[in-house]
């Protein structure tokens, strides 16, 4: 394939001679991989730290535990961890008792409002979310991602109910060879 680039101004315009007889004529040749890349599937299964807290408020625990898990042991230091953590419980408990006050008055005057009195705990719970997402984006763009982790709050079923909780997901993010060639 030929690249003709006849002036100044066509500059950023690729133009291709007529060589598509050839290339129909050969057969074109299988890619054979010794190696294939990596696939998500092949890293260890993600880290889920539930939260510790003693209220939780549709889904959403009061803080989330620090105990370091040994699955990340020479992946993370233990007070890197530790303080990620912190950083997440500390907006959880800035925000929560307010989410807490909120639900109480609006489950008094629920009948009185037909349910609507649940919107400002429902809209707050949402903004709390947002900030622990954006927090763990944070750390991720700090640290994590420089580790091959991956840190985001999902929401999981609990093991001892149908209900829903949100954790802590600690994901492990493939390595790709980079010295390996197209």
């Amino acid at each position: 394939m030929s690249v003709l680039l006849p002036n100044m101004a066509d500059f950023d315009t690729i133009y291709e001679l007529e060589e598509e007889e050839e290339e129909e004529e050969s057969e074109p040749e299988p890619v054979v991989r010794s190696q294939e890349l990596p696939r998500p599937r092949d890293a260890p299964d993600p880290v889920a730290v539930r939260g510790a807290g003693h209220i939780t408020v549709f889904g959403l625990s009061n803080k989330f535990d620090t105990e370091f898990p040994s699955v990340l042991t020479g992946k993370v230091a233990p007070e890197e961890f530790k303080t990620s953590i912190s950083r997440v419980n500390a907006c959880l408990r800035k925000n929560l008792p307010v989410n807490v006050k909120w639900l109480l008055c609006g489950c008094l005057c629920c009948c009185c409002t037909l349910g609507c009195s649940l919107w400002p705990v429902v809209c707050l719970n949402k903004r709390t979310r947002r900030s622990i997402q954006k927090l763990l984006e944070w750390e991720n763009n700090r640290l994590y991602h420089k580790l091959g982790l991956h840190w985001k709050l999902s929401k999981r079923k609990c093991e001892t109910s149908n209900m829903m909780e949100y954790v802590i997901l600690i994901e492990f993010l493939p390595k790709y060879p980079i010295f390996r060639p197209d």
